[in-house]
């Protein structure tokens, strides 16, 4: 198998992954309710970067770890349930609040930071995610190819296919920001949005490896 055809076979097996919705396509639809494109943007390029972590770690075999080690795999999963748990308590405790809108507005610097951070937390704290690399990555890791070269493309592969889905969503978003700002539907997309993050905490917490 050439480094093209393995590209390709990968391709398709990620677009499957990316379409499938999940806790970062939550994430990606919350903050570009709350924060603009800007934000939104900047938590999808976080969700990537965590991808092309768990890439390399698969690639060079440091994510074995999460499979030969129970503990290791408790540790990253309770952290990963907790995080989530707490950004869900969060959203929900945010939406009681008086006045609670989703005005979005340009993003600055800080707020980039901070939404590129909550993603690339989201995603490194993901055993899911780590789970999935480990299992697929050496499976499209030809004789001839470098292992580390191809830990670094098979994410960034898996990564312009997310952007482009996560383009669609956060364009789409935008377009309904009117009506998505509102004081009821950010209530209620806060809550909604809470809980089905719950849900995700409760799945990892009692996932195996």
């Amino acid at each position: 198998m050439s480094i093209s055809d393995s590209l390709l076979q990968f391709a398709l097996v990620a677009a499957l992954l990316t379409v499938i919705p999940g806790m970062d396509t939550v994430l990606v639809l919350r903050t570009a309710i709350s924060g603009g494109r800007g934000s939104a943007f900047a938590t999808a390029a976080g969700i990537c970067t965590g991808t092309v972590f768990w890439g390399v770690a698969a690639a060079v075999g440091a994510s074995a770890l999460l499979a030969a080690s129970e503990t290791a795999f408790t540790v990253l999963k309770v952290a990963g349930a907790c995080y989530m748990a707490w950004l869900a308590v969060t959203m929900i405790i945010r939406s009681f609040r008086p006045g609670t809108t989703a005005e979005a507005g340009p993003a600055g610097p800080a707020s980039s930071r901070a939404a590129w951070l909550s993603g690339t937390t989201t995603s490194l704290l993901n055993p899911k995610v780590g789970v999935f690399y480990m299992a697929r990555i050496p499976q499209f890791l030809p004789p001839e190819a470098p292992p580390l070269l191809m830990g670094v493309l098979l994410p960034l592969v898996h990564n312009v296919e997310g952007m482009a889905w996560f383009a669609v969503i956060i364009l789409a978003t935008h377009h309904a920001r009117r009506w998505l700002q509102s004081p009821s539907v950010a209530k209620t997309t806060d809550r909604v949005a809470g809980v089905v993050l719950l849900g995700f905490a409760a799945k990892i917490a009692t996932s195996k490896a």
